[in-house]
């Protein structure tokens, strides 16, 4: 069975000028992989190569052996359905409600009438411990309760893969915590794949089973493998990086 995703020899840039070269990794089915680096190695780019926000300079991302950067449009947006991506800020619409904001792709991609989506939109905002919100707007809301919102509507089309930027980012570490254990819960319970990308190291270390690192001086990638065994036995940067510099 081939790999839910594989990278194959990647090359980000912006003309001339190189982010991350010669990126190659494979995340297999029910992985929590990591994506980890310190600000401006890259992350968010390789993030929008992952979701076909931004094409590369050269090589490819393939999804269960389908190389996605040179397939046809109609195959890449089918693809693409098999993607919830939960972005950094929530990225929700303010002058919507959460309900509204669950329901916006189930109302893009499917024919639900509009009883049984009124009950998903529920039952997703439920998993991630915000029922009784239906009606909130996101001005209305803690931080930590906009990225729920955020990853209840990256699961509503019920995606084979997840991929999650910078979930913990502003959250104080006991919020963190606890989406940390909302994340594990969501790859336990529903058997998604899911890619995090992140520099919080409390975040990496307790969610990740796999993982790379992306070095912004050598512009590549060190294979790191669980961030724990990463930590203790790792590549000197990574050490260095997870230890918060005290190795």
């Amino acid at each position: 069975m081939a790999p839910h995703i594989e990278i194959r020899d990647l090359t980000m840039a912006y003309g001339s000028f190189v982010i991350q070269r010669d990126i190659n990794f494979i995340v297999n089915r029910g992985d929590i992989f990591v994506v980890m680096g310190g600000n401006g190695c890259g992350k968010t780019t390789l993030m929008r190569a992952l979701t076909g926000l931004q094409e590369p300079t050269k090589g490819t991302v393939l999804y269960n052996g389908e190389d996605f950067w040179h397939a046809e449009p109609e195959d890449q947006e089918r693809l693409k359905r098999q993607l919830g991506i939960m972005f950094q800020g929530g990225a929700l619409w303010s002058s919507l409600t959460l309900a509204e904001n669950v329901a916006l792709p189930l109302n893009e991609f499917t024919e639900l009438s509009r009883g049984l989506l009124g009950e998903i939109v529920s039952y997703k905002l439920a998993l991630v411990g915000l029922s009784g919100f239906e009606d909130f707007y996101p001005a209305e809301l803690s931080g930590g309760m906009k990225k729920r919102a955020g990853l209840a509507r990256a699961i509503a089309l019920d995606p084979d893969i997840l991929i999650i930027d910078e979930p913990s980012s502003g959250l104080d570490p006991l919020t963190a915590r606890r989406l940390d254990d909302l994340i594990l819960e969501l790859r336990d319970s529903l058997g998604t794949t899911i890619v995090v990308v992140t520099h919080e190291i409390a975040s990496i270390l307790g969610i990740g089973s796999n993982s790379i690192f992306l070095d912004a001086e050598t512009q590549t990638m060190i294979p790191t493998g669980n961030p724990k065994m990463a930590l203790s036995h790792g590549n000197d940067k990574v050490r260095h990086f997870l230890s918060r510099g005290e190795v």
